[in-house]
């Protein structure tokens, strides 16, 4: 019996990211995931797309979204929109895939296990927090989060401060909240380059052993990994080639 279909979403919003990131992200996942799947952009420019490439318009609700110009809290909220009910005509598991990552392995894996929600445990020493860049969820059935977050703006965001762990304290409080295994998703700035910022200048980050997929959360993207690019002069990280093997 063949597997049933599934849905892998990506958002893109303003200008921080071009159409390349959509597409890659797209090629990387058709080469790495051996189930039928439909690849869904929720954005507010689909030029650019390539073929294979559903988008529809970011969903509206009735309270801000953008980032807080003053507090600078609000920046990444957008994907709690991934929730509304119904998302379009968008039905079953959908795994939600940032637009700066890279993927290194099949994901097979990640429709595997059992579970209502699932998230990337932080790895920044928070390790009850969740990281948002990869989750998985069953399209409309968490639409009250949406609600929560609509009647509590204000206050949520002023105690969570990101939407990620506004999301990861949600999911405990309704008793769904499960982390991937530590060893699928690794952090290129806390597990791949070295510890120490200094010996960065010297040593080239190398391609991990294991892992599935690989997250540019923090200032260092995939295109900035590929050069060298550090997001300071002082900060200097040297090229890791191998990046451009699997961002394409």
């Amino acid at each position: 019996m063949s597997a049933s279909p599934v849905n892998i979403l990506c958002m893109k919003w303003g200008n921080k990211y071009n159409a390349t990131y959509v597409n890659r992200l797209h090629s990387m996942v058709s080469r790495n995931l051996s189930r039928p799947f439909r690849f869904i952009c929720l954005t507010d420019d689909d030029s650019g797309f390539n073929a294979g490439i559903e988008s529809f318009a970011i969903p509206e609700v009735p309270v801000d979204m953008n980032e807080d110009p003053e507090k600078r809290k609000v920046q990444a909220w957008k994907k709690l929109l991934t929730f509304v009910d119904p998302l379009y005509d968008i039905q079953g598991t959908c795994l939600f895939l940032d637009l700066d990552i890279v993927i290194i392995d099949n994901i097979d894996c990640f429709f595997e296990p059992e579970g209502e929600f699932y998230i990337i445990q932080d790895w920044a020493g928070k390790r009850d927090k969740g990281n948002s860049s990869i989750y998985r969820f069953t399209a409309g059935k968490l639409g009250s989060i949406i609600s929560d977050f609509c009647d509590n703006r204000d206050s949520l965001v002023k105690k969570h401060g990101n939407e990620q762990n506004y999301l990861t304290d949600y999911m405990q409080e309704q008793g769904t909240l499960k982390f991937w295994p530590d060893a699928w998703c690794l952090s290129y700035r806390k597990q791949v380059l070295h510890s120490n910022r200094l010996a960065r200048w010297f040593f080239t980050p190398k391609k991990p052993e294991t892992g599935k997929i690989v997250v540019f959360h923090g200032d260092v993207n995939p295109e900035g990994a590929i050069v060298g690019q550090g997001d300071r002069w002082y900060r200097r990280i040297r090229p890791a080639k191998w990046v451009a093997d699997y961002w394409y």
